[in-house]
């Protein structure tokens, strides 16, 4: 990725070394870098604009991570979130993909996994846009299927006339499955297009990403008619086109 020096990523963890760590590697990779010892000076710094990417811990002193992301999200701010969480809090990493977060990764990991994880993130960013990351899609304008209408141009749906905005990593998928319909998408190929893996990790990231979007394209989200499930393959978007513009 070029002009590396204009992407700011702001560190929000409370541990010295491993804070001090994170943002010696990412300078050393060309990233400017912010930091913030516990949340609520991570809060503060989220919200001044200068950083164009987070790495949030969820343990924090003064307010939780988790309190950090959602202060963020219910006031607008749609700068991305990495989760970084210790092994056992399954929990929590769901909720905070539920509240907005783009990912998460568990302590500890590898230097080269979590810039994975940042550059997957960038692509789908102003940030990673600037820089030329990503690939053309043919699949763009307004769609038209049975009781859905994806407005690409918007990142929007509207089913059964009411308005939902999706998230960068729920676009990507609907994206991919609409580009496929008819066809099976693995959960693997998802992290590598959508995520950017190269080494794929064992994970529920696609599965908790793929529930969130049903929620806003089914009506019944046991009964999925859009996006549904080929059990030990992966997913498959069903319904038929009716109207592109």
């Amino acid at each position: 990725m070029s002009n590396l020096a204009e992407t700011c990523i702001l560190v929000i963890e409370d541990e010295p070394d491993l804070r001090a760590g994170l943002q010696h590697n990412l300078e050393l990779e060309g990233f400017k870098v912010l930091t913030a010892a516990d949340g609520r000076e991570g809060l503060r710094k989220a919200k001044d604009g200068q950083a164009s990417l987070v790495l949030l811990d969820l343990m924090l002193p003064g307010m939780s991570g988790i309190e950090v992301l959602r202060n963020l999200r219910e006031i607008g701010r749609e700068i991305p979130i990495i989760i970084v969480s210790a092994k056992g809090q399954d929990r929590d990493k769901v909720q905070g993909l539920e509240l907005g977060a783009d990912d998460y990764l568990t302590k500890p990991f590898g230097l080269s996994e979590l810039l994975a994880r940042i550059r997957a993130v960038l692509r789908r960013t102003q940030v990673g846009a600037k820089a030329g990351v990503g690939e053309k899609s043919s699949v763009g304008g307004v769609m038209r299927f049975p009781d859905l209408v994806v407005d690409w141009r918007r990142f929007t749906i509207v089913r059964d006339g009411t308005e939902q905005q999706l998230s960068r990593y729920e676009a990507e998928i609907l994206r991919m499955l609409i580009e496929r319909r008819g066809e099976v998408v693995s959960r693997q190929d998802l992290l590598r297009k959508v995520w950017g893996y190269v080494h794929l990790p064992t994970t529920r990231t696609v599965d908790n990403h793929i529930a969130r979007l049903r929620k806003k394209l089914e009506h019944d989200v046991d009964k999925p008619i859009h996006v549904v499930t080929v059990h030990g393959l992966g997913y498959r978007f069903e319904s038929p086109l009716l109207e592109e513009s």
